[in-house]
């Protein structure tokens, strides 16, 4: 999963229920838990370049649902009465184009089937957790090496701290 032009719709709570780290954070906060998922699939969508989507289920919240932007990704919260898998079908139909592939991130056998009737490709919360970290060993390593002839001269005098913060400057974070 690499192409700029590709979507990654993420089924939040499976993510969180699925990702040790996160399922632990859950038992204590549960906010706390999807905010490190989400600062986790910023990471992600700065290095793939990937349009990220993550939907969390609040079908059994009153209310009609919504939908903004954090850390340039876009957050879904279902409407009520409409599941996290209701809305990734969806959303896999509204946001068909040739010459772009929709991932959907889930660990739900069944909705990993109903995505793949959709013509959206499946991707587990395994293999996402693993994809997010090589890429994090990428960024990690991309900041470290010392290319010759390629040089950033800034890059060498700024400390990785001052380096992260400015990442998260271009990520459109504060």
């Amino acid at each position: 999963m690499n192409r700029r032009d590709d979507i990654l719709l993420v089924d939040g709570y499976n993510m969180i229920g699925a990702w040790p780290v996160l399922e632990k954070l859950k038992e204590h906060d549960l906010e706390e838990a999807r905010d490190k998922l989400l600062d986790l699939l910023a990471d992600y969508q700065g290095f793939t370049g990937m349009q990220v989507y993550v939907i969390f289920d609040a079908h059994q919240v009153p209310g009609l649902g919504a939908t903004y932007r954090h850390h340039r990704l876009t957050i879904v919260y279902t409407k009520e009465k409409e599941t996290a898998d209701e809305c990734i079908e969806r959303l896999c139909a509204e946001l068909h184009v040739r010459r772009r592939n929709i991932y959907v991130a889930t660990s739900d056998l069944v909705e990993q089937h109903v995505a793949f009737g959709k013509g959206a490709l499946r991707v587990s919360a395994r293999e996402l957790l693993i994809d997010i970290g090589q890429n994090r060993k990428n960024i990690e390593q991309s900041l470290r090496e010392d290319k010759p002839g390629k040089r950033n001269t800034v890059d060498g005098i700024v400390s990785l701290e001052i380096r992260s913060q400015l990442e998260r400057l271009r990520r459109g974070e504060k």
